[in-house]
């Protein structure tokens, strides 16, 4: 069974209401040269004030925190956008995995074949319960190149395979990872509606101790939550913590992105997310009496890197800020 979201179309023709806003984080000392001031939250919207909330929304929820974060937000019904950092690479950690599934699925779409019954198993583990063993498996099945030429198609041009196997060194950036959930969310070329029901009804079905991250604050069933998660620590910009997800809402769609590193602890990046999750999903779904709140405990896995083997279902708990 296909779950997809539900485009919403315009003619070409139309004329757009779409009013840029840009929105500079505080700096500590007024006086500070421009080059040192934190980038601009960017939004775009047809719907009137939207932009503008949204973007002043986005800054108080980065406000104080030390996280180094990126944002892309679209909403395919007002024809919104948001962008903060959005060409800025991160170390991908798990949120790879989305990307593993739909290069699976675009290779199988060239020779018309469907995902053999092994596949199938390898790609549920991987994305519902974010398995590193079965991404391995399936990552040295495609090889690097496959996957290079899915981030070409795609148009993931910030993107870039992970080397000697890291998988979750995958080089990703927010305004990729935005153009990957539109994919999703929105009929393509690049992927049949065939592939990306499949794909959301895997982000569907994750399980909830990893539904945390961009799903904070979205609307309660029967509204869907389609999300993936990674983190990933190193010794430098400490812990990386990343969410996205695209969400449905009768005939309304749209995704969130959030990508952050300069975290102290894992649950330091959980709650950054969250806190713009909260505010996104305030201002794209204003009417929403029943509000997702994820779970007090969050889980996911580490994948390897040079320093360290994966682990799996490792928790943050909450810690001193």
């Amino acid at each position: 069974m296909t779950h997809h979201l539900t485009p919403h179309r315009r003619g070409r023709g139309a004329l757009s209401a779409a009013v840029a806003v840009g929105v500079l984080l505080p700096t500590a000392i007024a006086a500070a040269p421009a080059s040192a001031a934190p980038p601009a939250v960017t939004c775009t919207s047809d719907k009137a004030g939207l932009a503008t909330k949204l973007a002043s929304d986005i800054k108080a929820a980065l406000t104080g925190r030390s996280s180094t974060a990126a944002v892309a937000v679209r909403d395919n019904t007002t024809n919104t956008t948001c962008g903060l950092r959005s060409g800025d690479r991160f170390d991908s950690a798990s949120v790879v995995k989305v990307s593993v599934l739909t290069t699976l699925l675009w290779d199988a779409q060239k020779t018309g074949r469907s995902l053999t019954d092994r596949e199938k198993e390898l790609a549920t583990a991987m994305i519902t319960k974010s398995d590193n063993a079965a991404t391995t498996t399936l990552w040295k099945q495609l090889g690097v190149t496959k996957i290079q030429n899915f981030f070409t198609t795609a148009k993931m041009s910030r993107s870039i395979p992970g080397s000697g196997g890291y998988w979750g060194l995958t080089q990703i950036s927010v305004g990729d990872q935005m153009l990957l959930m539109n994919l999703l969310a929105l009929r393509n070329n690049v992927l049949t509606d065939a592939s990306r029901g499949y794909t959301l009804g895997l982000m569907y079905k994750v399980v909830p101790s990893q539904r945390w991250g961009v799903s904070a604050g979205a609307p309660a069933a029967p509204a869907r939550i389609q999300l993936k998660n990674g983190w990933l620590s190193r010794a430098t910009h400490g812990w990386r913590v990343h969410s996205v997800g695209a969400f449905t809402s009768g005939g309304h769609s749209y995704t969130i992105s959030v990508l952050t590193h300069d975290n102290s602890t894992m649950q330091y990046g959980v709650d950054t997310i969250q806190r713009v999750a909260r505010a996104v999903h305030k201002n794209l779904s204003p009417t929403s009496t029943a509000r997702y709140n994820p779970t007090a405990t969050p889980q996911e896995a580490v994948p390897a890197v040079p320093e360290s083997p994966a682990r799996d279902m490792v928790t943050a708990y909450p810690a001193a800020r």
